[in-house]
This record gives C-alpha cells, structure tokens and sequence, in this order.
C-alpha cells in the first residue's frame, strides 16, 4: 500500500478554502512513496458523498515524479490530464452542495509498470480500463470539506 500524503491536510482533516470552489481552487500539493518498479503513476480525485453518486475532481496520469506541487494548471508537463466531472480539464476543487453536510475527498495514487497512451478529455472510468492489469500498488489519502 503507497502512503500517500499532502503538506496541507492530515488524512481526515479539514482541507483549506484555498484548494476549494470558494476560494482560489487549485490544486493541493500532493506526495507518496516511491514504488520500486513503477514507470508511472496515475491520480484520480473523487468525492464518494455527492448527491448523485461519486464526483470526479481530476484525473492526472503518466506522473513520472512522487509528487504534484499546489497549484498544477492545465499546461503543467507534469502528467496528462483528464477531464473532470466539471466537465473540465485538470483538477477541480471541493465544491460540495451548500447544506449538504461534510464530504469526503479522495487522493488515490495508482503505481503502474508502464506509460499509459496519452488520450484527450480521458475519463476516471476510461483511466481505469486503461489501467488494468498495468497497476503494481496503490494508495490514498483524503480530506473533507462542508459549506
């Protein structure tokens, strides 16, 4: 299992507005550990609590470091990005209904043994299916935030 970690929330915690829809929504710097063998890494951001089933906040793969610095943009080299649930490229933060109670947001990172073919506008589902059979470890963190 890959510990995963961000410099700005311990798992579980609170994530600051600044990495939210209410504030200046970029992306949280994020690490995890090295995996021997790995040519790769995938990350996909989803938040299992919204009112209409799990949301996807970014798809990111072919990550060749163990980190993404705050603030990735969507022409940062660091990995291909895929389309959110938005509906929009790169990352997008918490944002869940006013009201509607603490949400869950989930950072997991994908080890692969191999580059995955660069597509436009991939989904979390389509990362998924490209990932199968290629994944040799994975692990998550997660925050939450309410309005």
């Amino acid at each position: 299992m890959i510990k995963v970690y961000s410099s700005v929330f311990k798992e579980g915690s609170r994530i600051d507005k600044k990495y939210t829809c209410d504030g200046q929504d970029v992306s949280p710097p994020i690490s995890w550990d090295t995996v021997q063998g790995a040519v790769a890494y995938a990350l996909i951001v989803e938040d299992p609590d919204a009112p209409m089933g799990t949301f996807v906040h970014w798809v990111i793969y072919n990550i060749k470091a163990n980190e993404l610095p705050e603030g990735v943009n969507t022409s940062s080299q660091l990995g291909v990005q895929g389309i959110n649930d938005f509906g929009k490229i790169g990352y997008g933060g918490p944002c869940p209904p006013k009201g509607h109670g603490v949400h869950r947001y989930f950072f997991r990172v994908y080890a692969l043994k191999t580059e995955l073919p660069v597509q436009k506008n991939v989904t979390s589902k389509a990362l998924r299916n490209m990932m199968q059979g290629k994944i040799i470890d994975q692990g998550e963190t997660y925050c939450v935030y309410s309005r």
